[in-house]
């Protein structure tokens, strides 16, 4: 018999209760999102709100019962948190606030979730922007980086944070905007096209090769 679960939901360590982690693009959020995310969680009792690695706010501990209210009443897209997918774009906030910002990391970040959300993926793949070199966005252990400078955009592939840490491989560098994000559509459209279920980009790299990655992505 299979037990179907909630969509958008994720079942925590006690097994009865449920995970729920609305999307916020590039980690920006509205005071209007804010409180209702509040009153959310008020009426319906949700004991742990967390902020992710993500940037996002995972709201933890409803009721099975509880999960689809929920939803409907914060009115926000899921942030997709264990399917095969783009689960999130990670950005620093860039030239928008930041007296070390050289790049738009901000806006980059939006329009590389826009253009990635919903592209069925090998595995989960998640994206850091960030506006200069001090690299805030830890785009060099994400499984897509972008790196701002006075130059342009640097580009990687292939990094990790997990068990098996891994630098991401450096593709381009000096890339304009538009430039950067045709990139990185081309780098998620070959992951998607030649890698294995569940085979993270660094273990793709590493199993495809960086040279060949670069003659297909780059020619």
């Amino acid at each position: 018999m299979t037990v179907t679960e909630p969509d958008g939901a994720i079942l925590q360590r006690d097994k009865k209760t449920y995970a729920i982690v609305p999307r916020t693009p590039a980690g920006l959020v509205t005071p209007e999102t804010l409180e209702n995310i509040a009153r959310v969680a008020r009426k319906f009792e949700i004991p742990v709100i967390k902020i992710t690695s993500g940037q996002r706010i995972a709201l933890v501990g409803l009721k099975k019962e509880d999960v689809e209210p929920a939803w409907k009443e914060l009115g926000l897209d899921i942030g997709r948190a264990t399917e095969l997918c783009l689960h999130y774009v990670q950005a620093c906030p860039g030239t928008a606030v930041c007296r070390y910002g050289m790049r738009d990391s901000l806006g980059m970040g939006l329009r590389l979730e826009e253009r990635l959300t919903g592209m069925d993926l090998p595995a989960k793949l998640k994206i850091g922007v960030s506006g200069c070199p001090m690299s805030c966005g830890e785009s060099l252990v994400r499984d897509i980086g972008l790196i701002g400078s006075k130059k342009g955009w640097t580009v990687s592939f292939g990094g990790n944070a997990g068990s098996r840490v891994r630098a991401g491989d450096k593709l381009a560098s000096g890339l304009d905007d538009d430039e950067a994000e045709a990139l990185v559509i081309r780098l998620a459209e070959l992951y998607r096209d030649k890698g294995k279920k569940r085979e993270r980009t660094a273990r793709f790299v590493e199993r495809f090769g960086i040279e060949t990655i670069k003659a297909e992505v780059l020619s």
